[in-house]
């Protein structure tokens, strides 16, 4: 079937509605990476034979990612005409019994979460609705009086865990290609790009560059060929926003670069994918496929003359290639190094034709953005950062898990309301945010908004969104030696600052750490700090120092106990 017409796109999420809301029992097994590990195949498998046991006719369906990581694996049971049950932990043990509760018309109330009417499930590319309170179950909470989900508003993550990702479907369903539609056939380019301009969208990759900027200087650059980017290289360790919405909703990414290339004058889009992201490689190339195989991608877009092609690319991981110019070399099949930048990408980057590129999350807001209007997504968020930002929170604390919120939301908030707070009897010392280059923020400056100027302020960085909380058994001497040994082994070495600027920045703090660092040490970690900054060829370069500079503003007296006392506080250095 080609989608041609906006009646053909309605056949499409009338299909899907049908899907979701089927006639019979539809059950959604959380089929992430991180619910793999959990028994998730196992548990669909398991549901699905207990309930055929009893005579019951059931759709066994894989979803997203809902993000609640310590309850996985979740299920979720939609019964024709009853409200949506959520599930957590449901092993291949506890099928058996969900499955006979399922079959008595009950409610397995240990693993049960919270209600949610079905017409949840259909809530358009708005964003992340929780829909009207039931009456029925009402011993269980609504989704919207959830404490993991009640702090939310989800626009990149408005279809995690609530679709099947491999469903074109379930993506029609929930408002997918709509915006697409809007923008080819009611939109010239520039509205597009003014729309994104007007929405004051900035990158969710770190720096924070305002996206409509870069797509009118990338449209206004000369030339009959250039190229739209999806950047799925996701360096920094112990996160996983990308995968996940990779896993969870590939068609948002999809819709969101073909707008774009509508928008700057872009026939080709490539989607650069981490190596190690095999589930969302297979997701991403099928939905390639059927995106084309419904006319979505490929020539003459909805009648109107646009034509648009999609390609994924697999890069071997390397840290430095998820800043652009590296990644456009990977593109071209050289080696991943950056180069300078007095040359913006916009005028030339790949191939030397003008070029955008944006990150997974950044794409996937912009559907909604199109779909809705820019007052829309300018009433969320912070005047100096709207929208919201997707954040992964691990390390000491109590309930790990992936989220979306709106820009301004505090650190505090983020570890205390979704983070479930600190594990008993610990205490909370630094939160870093960022990544590595972002240092980390002592527990002082909790109530921080998340927000790119208040934490650059701060002397932090939004970077990545990857939020790691650490307590008083952390020391952060031997932390800022992590960060630097992981970034010194990250380094391209293409540039000499970059090659041994890191190095030595990081010889000097294990120095420190091990009870042979000297006062004037500490001076020289900050006068290499500042020629990295100023000297590196890219921003990874640049921001490295950061890591350093962030700990001793906010943790100096660590670093002087270490010195004059020869003593590690935490008891973590090897003194």
């Amino acid at each position: 079937m080609k989608i041609e017409t906006i009646e053909d796109l309605n056949k499409l999420k009338a299909a899907g509605e049908k899907l979701l809301r089927p006639d019979i029992l539809r059950i959604q097994v959380g089929a992430s990476s991180s619910a793999l590990s959990k028994e998730a195949a196992q548990v669909g498998g398991q549901l699905k034979k207990e309930l055929e046991k009893r005579g019951i006719e059931a759709a066994v369906v894989s979803v997203g990612c809902l993000g609640l990581s310590t309850q996985e694996p979740i299920v979720e049971v939609i019964a024709p005409g009853k409200p949506k049950i959520t599930y957590g932990r449901i092993t291949a043990a506890v099928a058996p019994l969900l499955a006979g509760a399922i079959a008595d018309g009950n409610v397995l109330k240990k693993h049960a979460l919270y209600r949610t009417d079905v017409e949840e499930l259909l809530c358009s590319t708005t964003g992340f609705s929780y829909g009207m309170a039931s009456a029925e179950f009402t011993e269980l909470p609504t989704a919207g009086e959830f404490k993991f989900l009640k702090p939310q508003v989800r626009i990149a993550m408005r279809n995690s865990g609530q679709i099947n990702p491999e469903s074109i479907e379930e993506y029609a369903a929930r408002g997918g290609f709509a915006a697409l539609y809007k923008a080819l056939t009611k939109m010239t380019p520039e509205q597009v790009v003014d729309t994104v301009i007007k929405s004051e969208l900035r990158g969710k990759g770190g720096g924070g560059f305002p996206a409509g900027q870069k797509w009118q200087s990338c449209r206004e650059a000369g030339g009959n060929d250039k190229y739209v980017i999806c950047n799925c290289s996701e360096g920094d360790p112990g996160i996983g926003m990308h995968k996940s919405l990779i896993e969870s909703d590939p068609f948002s990414i999809i819709e969101g670069l073909a707008i774009g290339g509508y928008a700057i004058g872009a026939r080709e889009g490539y989607i650069y994918l981490h190596h190690g992201y095999a589930a969302g490689r297979h997701k991403l190339k099928k939905a390639i496929d059927r995106a084309a195989e419904f006319g979505l991608l490929g020539e003459n877009i909805f009648g109107s003359g646009f034509s648009f092609t999609g390609t994924l690319k697999e890069g071997a991981g390397a840290y430095v290639c998820g800043e652009s110019t590296a990644l456009m070399a990977c593109l071209e099949g050289r080696a991943g190094e950056p180069r300078p930048k007095y040359i913006h990408t916009a005028e030339k980057g790949l191939w030397d034709k003008p070029t955008n590129l944006n990150n997974v999350e950044t794409w996937c807001n912009i559907a909604p953005i199109i779909f809705r209007g820019p007052e829309w997504f300018t009433k969320i968020g912070t005047k100096a950062s709207r929208g919201t930002k997707v954040i992964s929170l691990t390390g000491n604390i109590s309930t790990p898990c992936l989220a979306e919120v709106p820009m301004g939301t505090t650190l505090k908030t983020v570890i205390t309301k979704l983070g479930g707070g600190m594990p008993k009897g610990t205490t909370l010392k630094a939160i870093g945010i960022g990544g590595p280059p972002a240092g980390a923020l002592p527990a002082s400056l909790a109530d921080t908004p998340i927000d790119f100027d208040a934490l650059w302020k701060a002397g932090s960085m939004l970077g990545s969104g990857g939020m790691i909380v650490m307590d008083t058994a952390n020391c952060m001497v031997d932390m800022t030696r992590f960060f630097l040994k992981f970034l010194e082994e990250e380094s391209c070495g293409r540039c000499f600052p970059c090659r041994e600027g890191i190095k030595r920045m990081r010889e000097l703090v294990e120095g420190i750490s091990i009870g042979v660092g000297k006062p004037e040490h500490l001076a020289l970690l900050e006068e290499l700090a500042e020629c990295l900054s100023q000297t590196a060829l890219c921003d990874l370069g640049k921001s490295a120092p950061n890591a350093v500079r962030c700990a001793l503003r906010h943790f100096k007296e660590e670093f002087d106990t270490h010195i004059e006392r020869e003593v590690c506080p935490a008891k973590r250095c090897a003194m």
